[in-house]
C-alpha cells in the first residue's frame, strides 16, 4: 500500500497527483528546490569576489556558474551516507565543478556555501519558492475574480429570494451573489499579495545571524538578484510568523472558494435546484441511482478546504522554535506548504470550471420566490402599518400572526390563503390595495440595487 501511495504523489512532495496542476507542482518538486539552491549558492559566489575578501576571484565565480550542477539522484544516494541534505547537495555540486579541474589546481568548489549555514540556504530558497507559487495563486484569484463579476452582470436583473439561516428572507438579484463572490475574491487578492510581501525575505547571516563568518553584502546581493528583501535581524532561521501569515492567508482564501462552493450545493439541492455545477455529456451522477446529478466539484473543493484551513495550525504550531533555532518546524513545511499551495490551485482550477459554466434556471428561482405564499413581504407590511400611525410593537404583532397562519399551512402541506389574502381579510390590516400592490412586488425591494452594481463596476483585479 504505501508503495502505491508514493507511485502517486509529486515528487519531492506529499501532494497526490489527482490534485495537482503541473505549473503549482513544478515548484515543488525536488529539482525547482535544488535549481534554487544552486542558483543562491552560485550568486553567493559571486558577491563574494564581487566583495574581493574572502579570496575567491571573479574568474572561480565564473568557473562555478559555468560548471556548478546537480542530479536529484546523486543528491538522495550522498543524502543516505550524510543525513543531510544540505551537505549531500553542496557535495555533488562540487563534483560537477571541480570535475574538470586541471590536476594539482585548487578546486574551485571550496568558496561555495563559504561562510553560509543550511538555513541561509534552505530559508531563502523556501521564500522564493513561496513567493513562485503565490503568484500563481495570485493569477488565479484574477481570473475567478473576473469570471465573478462577468457573471454578475449577467444576472443583474434575474430576480431570486435571499435566504437568511436558510430561510426565505426578502428577494434580491442572483447577479448580487456573484458579486458579493467577486468582492470575496478581491480580499483575497489583497490578502495575498500582503502574505507575499511577507514571505519574500532571504537571509544570509550564518550561524545566530551575526554575519560572523559573512559580509552583510553578500546577503545583499543574493537577495536583489532574487527578488527579496534582507530580514533586518534573523537569528538562524527566518522568524515562522512570516510563513504562518501566508498560510493562514491560504487558509482564508480557501475557506472563501468553500463558501462558494457551499451556496452551490445548497442551490443544487433537489428541492431547490436553482442551479448547478456543468453536468456534461457521458457523465455519470450515481453509481446505483442513474438519475441524480450531484454537486461532486463543489463538495471536492468544501473537503480540500479543510486539509488547507487544518495545515494554517501547523504553521502556527511552527512559530515557536528552541531559542534561535531548531528545525522542528522542517518537516513539517515540506509536507502542509506544499500540500496547501498545491491544493488551493487545484481548487481554483475546480472553481473557475464551475463558475464559468454555472447551470442556472432563472424561472426556477421566481418560482422558488413566491413558495412561501408572499412571506417575504413581511417587512414591508411591517413598515407600511407602521407609516398608518400605529405602533411598531402592534404592527408587529398583525404582521407576524397572519404570517404564522401561512406558514402552517406550509408546514403541513395545506393549500390556503395567501399572505396578503390573509392580510385583506384581518380588519386590523388597514392597507388600501394600491399599498399592497406595491407592497408584493418584488422589485419594490431592489431600486436601489444599481448601488452595489455601480460599485461592482469600479472593481478591477
Amino acid at each position: 500500500m504505501l508503495v502505491a501511495i508514493r507511485q502517486n504523489r509529486v515528487k519531492g512532495t506529499g501532494v497526490i497527483n489527482r490534485y495537482t496542476r503541473p505549473a503549482m507542482g513544478a515548484i515543488w518538486e525536488l529539482e525547482n528546490k535544488f535549481n534554487i539552491w544552486k542558483e543562491i549558492e552560485v550568486l553567493a559566489c559571486e558577491a563574494q569576489a564581487e566583495l574581493g575578501k574572502s579570496g575567491i576571484t571573479k574568474e572561480e565565480a565564473a568557473w562555478i556558474r559555468a560548471h556548478a550542477d546537480f542530479t536529484v539522484e546523486r543528491i538522495d544516494e550522498i543524502e543516505k551516507v550524510t543525513n543531510h541534505d544540505v551537505i549531500a547537495f553542496t557535495t555533488n555540486m562540487a563534483e560537477y565543478i571541480d570535475a574538470d579541474v586541471p590536476e594539482g589546481q585548487e578546486p574551485p568548489s571550496r568558496w561555495v556555501h563559504y561562510g553560509m549555514t543550511s538555513s541561509d540556504l534552505g530559508d531563502t530558497a523556501l521564500s522564493y519558492q513561496i513567493t513562485q507559487a503565490i503568484d500563481i495563486i495570485l493569477e488565479d484569484i484574477k481570473q475567478l475574480g473576473e469570471t465573478c463579476k462577468r457573471r454578475a452582470f449577467e444576472f443583474q436583473e434575474t430576480l431570486c429570494v435571499g435566504r437568511t439561516h436558510g430561510i426565505h428572507a426578502e428577494p434580491m438579484t442572483f447577479g448580487m451573489k456573484f458579486g458579493s463572490w467577486a468582492w470575496a475574491l478581491k480580499r483575497a487578492q489583497t490578502r495575498m499579495e500582503q502574505a507575499r510581501e511577507v514571505a519574500a525575505t532571504g537571509a544570509i547571516s550564518g550561524a545566530v545571524g551575526t554575519y560572523s563568518s559573512i559580509d552583510p553584502f553578500v546577503e545583499q546581493y543574493v537577495c536583489e538578484k532574487l527578488g527579496l528583501t534582507p530580514d533586518p535581524l534573523s537569528t538562524q532561521v527566518l522568524a515562522r510568523d512570516r510563513h504562518a501569515q501566508v498560510m493562514c492567508g491560504l487558509a482564508t482564501v480557501a475557506a472563501t472558494l468553500e463558501s462558494i462552493a457551499l451556496q452551490v450545493r445548497l442551490l443544487q439541492q433537489s428541492d431547490v435546484i436553482e442551479a448547478e455545477e456543468p453536468f456534461t455529456k457521458g457523465q455519470k451522477g450515481s453509481s446505483a441511482m442513474p438519475h441524480k446529478r450531484n454537486p461532486i466539484t463543489a463538495e471536492r473543493v468544501c473537503g480540500l478546504a479543510r486539509v488547507v484551513k487544518a495545515n494554517a495550525q501547523v504553521a502556527l504550531d511552527n512559530v515557536a522554535l528552541w531559542f534561535e533555532r531548531d528545525i522542528s518546524h522542517s518537516g513539517t513545511e515540506r509536507v502542509a506548504l506544499a500540500d496547501s499551495f498545491t491544493a488551493l490551485d487545484y481548487m481554483f482550477g475546480k472553481m473557475q470550471w464551475m463558475l464559468d459554466g454555472l447551470q442556472t434556471y432563472p424561472a426556477k428561482m421566481e418560482h422558488n420566490l413566491w413558495r412561501t405564499k408572499g412571506l417575504i413581504f413581511s417587512s414591508k407590511v411591517l413598515l407600511a402599518l407602521v407609516d398608518t400611525g400605529i405602533s411598531r410593537e402592534d404592527a408587529y404583532v398583525i404582521v407576524q400572526r397572519n404570517a404564522m397562519k401561512v406558514w402552517e399551512d406550509i408546514q403541513n402541506a395545506v393549500d390556503g390563503p395567501t399572505y396578503r389574502e390573509n392580510l385583506e381579510a384581518d380588519p386590523e390590516a388597514n392597507l388600501s390595495a394600491e399599498v399592497l400592490d406595491e407592497i408584493f412586488d418584488p422589485w419594490d425591494f431592489l431600486t436601489r440595487k444599481d448601488v452595489v452594481f455601480d460599485r461592482l463596476k469600479e472593481l478591477e483585479f
